[in-house]
């Protein structure tokens, strides 16, 4: 997919994703696998005991990978119940993981502030790219933010630059923001030096033309947002980026 575009596809819809993981036995991860990503995930998620959600898990080793890692209560959504089904087979022997068919638009099956983290890799662009995008983003994303404690994180992974995601994140709850980038796949095997080191906070502000400057245009890197829930905010204005 382009950086600022999509086709748009039913992928807000249960039939698309069941018709798709009937075809598709094999594990697949969207963007990045998780020891590419892990430097972050231990730096933003350091409490290994803590409840993590991974939204939008398809049959991605992801979660499976975090617990061979340490983290010990990994709860897992999806839209799909062809693939929950299949997960929940696949994993019946691993307490640590958990697997429901959910719609993240709609998780009144968890208590409000029941996370201290939430994964999203690639489960907000796929709204984006479906039919009423902006209407079931911002559904996704005030979910997000409730079913989060206050000063838990919301880790987006996507390949939407600050120009996309930015306002679209500002808008929907109370967040602080940070930006990582990391080089996609495709690159990993490369022999240049990443535009960025991971574990380097981007310099971002208020409208995300600093990315611009610092990382060339159009680069080719995920975007990786820290957003983090902060309900302080709500006697001041609806937003804070955080600029490092």
């Amino acid at each position: 997919m382009a950086m600022g575009t999509c086709s748009t596809q039913a992928y807000g819809e249960a039939w698309y994703w069941d018709t798709r993981y009937s075809n598709e036995s094999s594990s697949f991860d969207w963007y990045q696998k998780y020891p590419s990503l892990a430097p972050l995930i231990h730096f933003y998620i350091p409490h290994r005991h803590h409840p993590v959600l991974v939204v939008g898990c398809g049959n991605s080793a992801f979660s499976q990978d975090m617990v061979d890692d340490g983290y010990e209560d990994v709860v897992n959504i999806d839209i799909s119940s062809v693939v929950i089904d299949a997960m929940r087979k696949k994993y019946s022997t691993r307490p640590q993981l958990k697997y429901m068919t959910m719609d993240v638009r709609d998780m009144s099956a968890f208590q409000t502030g029941s996370f201290d983290a939430i994964v999203d890799k690639g489960t907000l662009d796929s709204l984006l790219c479906g039919n009423n995008s902006r209407q079931n983003a911002g559904k996704m994303l005030e979910e997000v933010w409730r079913v989060l404690k206050d000063k838990g994180v919301y880790i987006l992974i996507t390949y939407g630059a600050p120009i996309y995601r930015l306002n679209l994140l500002k808008d929907s709850c109370l967040w602080t923001i940070k930006l990582h980038v990391i080089e996609k796949l495709v690159l990993e095997e490369s022999a240049e030096h990443p535009k960025w080191k991971l574990t380097d906070p981007v310099p971002l502000d208020g409208d995300g033309s600093s990315v611009e400057t610092m990382l060339g245009k159009n680069p080719d890197v995920h975007y990786v947002y820290i957003c983090t829930k902060d309900e302080s905010l709500k006697a001041g204005p609806k937003h804070e980026v955080i600029v490092e």
